[in-house]
């Protein structure tokens, strides 16, 4: 049997705490039927093709960021859509690019835990026939605590 011994210097770095401990791991939960949900749900506009939010972002952003610090142990998903701006794969990109601008908002703004946010891209379809009611906005839904 091998037993592996830290140097010296090393042990005393680690007794003192001044060696970092490794980094959490990212909280384990997803964002599966988040859409669905209908309490604790904010939208965030943006204008055609952009990916910052407008002045008109602050708002719901802001809300959201408040719930979130009121119940820490509550995570957030963040859902981008971008329905008909370009091809599929073009829609998909941009519905990415919006959740992580308003991911970061909530993060670097607002102070909110970064392990505790999702940001995905959601594209519900790619028919003229679609509604495109959410087709350029963020969905951030505040999910219920686990139990």
């Amino acid at each position: 049997m091998t037993h592996l011994v830290a140097p010296a210097g090393l042990t005393a770095l680690l007794l003192l705490g001044l060696v970092a401990p490794a980094l959490a791991q990212p909280r384990e939960f997803n964002c599966v039927g988040a859409e669905r949900l209908e309490d604790d749900v904010f939208e965030v506009p943006f204008a055609r093709r952009s990916t910052s939010p407008g002045e008109d972002a602050r708002t719901p952003v802001a809300a959201a960021a408040d719930l979130a610090r009121e119940a820490p142990e509550r995570n957030i998903c963040v859902l981008g859509h971008a329905v008909r701006e370009g091809g599929q794969t073009t829609s998909t990109q941009l519905a990415a690019r919006r959740a992580r601008e308003v991911a970061e908002m909530l993060s670097v703004k607002y102070g909110i835990a970064r392990d505790r946010i999702r940001a995905e891209a959601r594209n519900p379809g790619f028919s003229n026939r679609t509604p495109n009611r959410e087709a350029r906005s963020v969905v951030i839904v505040v999910l219920p605590a686990a139990p």
